[in-house]
């Protein structure tokens, strides 16, 4: 049986039309059900999205009624979840945000107490749990604030981090208007920094809204003018981040993880390799293994990260879009804890000079079909596995193609890297045709 409403990253959806106040009680009550035992201790925290409070209301009344405690956390970024209930010995944190994604989606993600994310399999229980009709409560549980919950999670990056001296260092900041825009800044500044922020007003409706990691424009144009040593784009929730150099040019997660991945090698603390998924550039296989790190290759999510890492014993790995994991810190991607590990990593030198990789000319198109089952029918057309074989083979050893569907979105997204930059426009826009075609 297949999961109908878990993707890649929880439930995510149209707050109010899929994703409505009924059906949020109706998952917190059966994963409380079904995934903890007495009277658990349940954190909620959300990101800045207008219907975060409706969620949140409604995720509390489920564990409430399924005789959980509710804590409620307010706006975090979502890696403070699961090191706040390793801190506070908690049973499960929810996380309301649909992470890089307009205001009018939300989602819900959970993890369980020992900090990662449920596994498919409780996914797939949960989603049974929910067919099956409720009885009466035994015991009703309390909801309540967890005060402090924001300077706790600022306590463990301070932490993780005291040795890093930024004094000197002038930092641009964009968050997005979401889930960072005091943790961020803050923390920065606390480490010796002059920062400098965009993006931190927000107003329900304006997260994600041309600015963030998935917007890096508005950050680029302003690094350009040479007055910033860094520049970092985090998302809506704020467990991934971009990065630009004084010159405007965007650093991405690839190059992040690079960076990231010699440091740590060179200090003796990598624990043996890294692990990235298939979306992962090309150039950051060679860099690697010039440097002597083996690398170990997922599907995309960073929940398939995770599994890797866990499974190897390894510390670091990420993907391309930002997202980047140090298990060294917590277990969980973390933009703000990426953002100053890369300045750690780079040890007072330029962001300039970072000399990571070189990466291959890449070209990502996203499709958008209007619905799963129409995205699902046109990658199992010939037409487009013909397409994609014949660009596989024309690029075999000099780079490579990758089409797939999205776990988040109802999406194809189709990726080309190819040693030149014309052709990997011409190869891509022949494989998105296609697609489209194959989508009408």
């Amino acid at each position: 049986m297949s999961r109908q409403l878990f993707g890649t990253d929880g439930v995510r959806g149209r707050a109010g039309d899929f994703l409505t106040a009924e059906l949020a009680l109706a998952l917190a009550r059966a994963t409380v059900e079904l995934s903890c035992q007495g009277h658990p201790q349940v954190l909620i925290v959300r990101d800045t999205r207008e219907s975060g409070e409706m969620l949140e209301s409604a995720i509390a009344a489920g564990v409430t009624s399924a005789g959980g405690d509710v804590l409620l956390g307010g706006v975090l970024p979502t890696p403070a979840a699961p090191l706040l209930l390793r801190r506070h010995g908690l049973q499960l944190a929810v996380v309301i945000s649909a992470s890089h994604n307009p205001y009018w989606d939300n989602g819900i993600k959970f993890f369980a107490g020992d900090g990662f994310k449920l596994s498919d399999e409780t996914e797939l229980a949960i989603e049974s749990r929910m067919r099956v009709a409720c009885g009466p409560s035994q015991r009703i549980g309390r909801v309540r604030t967890l005060h402090g919950a924001l300077e706790d999670y600022l306590r463990e990056l301070h932490r993780r981090f005291v040795d890093l001296d930024l004094s000197g260092r002038r930092i641009l900041l964009d968050c997005a208007n979401g889930a960072t825009h005091r943790a961020a800044p803050e923390i920065f500044r606390r480490l010796g920094a002059e920062v400098d922020v965009i993006a931190d007003q927000p107003d329900g409706r304006n997260i994600n809204d041309g600015v963030g990691s998935t917007h890096i424009e508005p950050l680029r144009e302003l690094m350009a003018r040479g007055e910033h040593d860094a520049g970092f784009a985090f998302d809506g929730d704020g467990d991934r981040v971009l990065a630009v150099d004084r010159r405007g040019d965007l650093v991405d997660g690839d190059e992040l993880i690079a960076i990231a991945a010699k440091h740590l090698h060179d200090c003796g603390l990598l624990g043996g390799g890294v692990a990235v998924t298939v979306m992962t550039n090309f150039g950051f296989h060679t860099a690697m293994s010039e440097a002597g790190i083996e690398v170990a290759t997922t599907a995309v999510g960073d929940r398939y990260v995770f599994e890797e890492l866990r499974s190897r014993g390894w510390r670091l790995g990420g993907e391309q879009s930002g997202h980047i994991i140090d298990l060294g810190f917590g277990p969980s991607g973390d933009g703000i804890a990426s953002a100053l590990l890369t300045m750690e990593a780079l040890e007072g030198r330029e962001l300039t000079d970072r000399h990571g990789m070189v990466k291959l000319p890449q070209k990502l198109v996203n499709i958008r079909a209007d619905s799963r089952e129409l995205l699902s029918a046109a990658m199992a057309t010939d037409a487009v596995s013909e397409a994609i074989s014949a660009a596989g083979d024309s690029l075999a050893g000099r780079g490579r193609v990758l089409v797939r569907a999205s776990g988040t979105e109802p999406l194809i997204r189709v990726m080309v890297e190819a040693p030149s930059s014309e052709e990997t426009e011409r190869v891509c826009a022949v494989l998105a045709a296609t697609v489209q075609s194959a989508l009408s």
